[in-house]
């Protein structure tokens, strides 16, 4: 029976398709954002940071649910899994 209500990607989900969003994007983003941090929810990117900190702050402030996601804008683009948002944690 449907509700009217659509089911929510868990974070890891939304952390593996975010990741494939940034994949097919990264080709045209590298050359104006290279080295940034890309904020990404809902396989969208939202916005480019200077550092994982600043992304993982902003999408913490705009996302209370945690669903979202953080790449680095590099030649060869590492796939951290729950690392990608959770990481940032540290000192950049």
């Amino acid at each position: 029976m449907d509700n009217g209500q659509t089911e929510r990607p868990t974070q890891q989900e939304e952390v593996e398709r975010n990741y494939r969003a940034f994949r097919k994007r990264l080709p045209d983003i590298l050359g104006e954002h290279r080295n940034k941090f890309a904020l990404m929810r809902d396989a969208e990117i939202v916005d480019f940071f200077d550092t994982g900190r600043d992304a993982f702050v902003a999408g913490s402030n705009m996302y209370s649910d945690g669903r979202f996601s953080i790449q680095e804008v590099t030649d060869q683009p590492v796939d951290l899994g729950y690392l990608s948002h959770a990481g940032t944690l540290r000192p950049l």
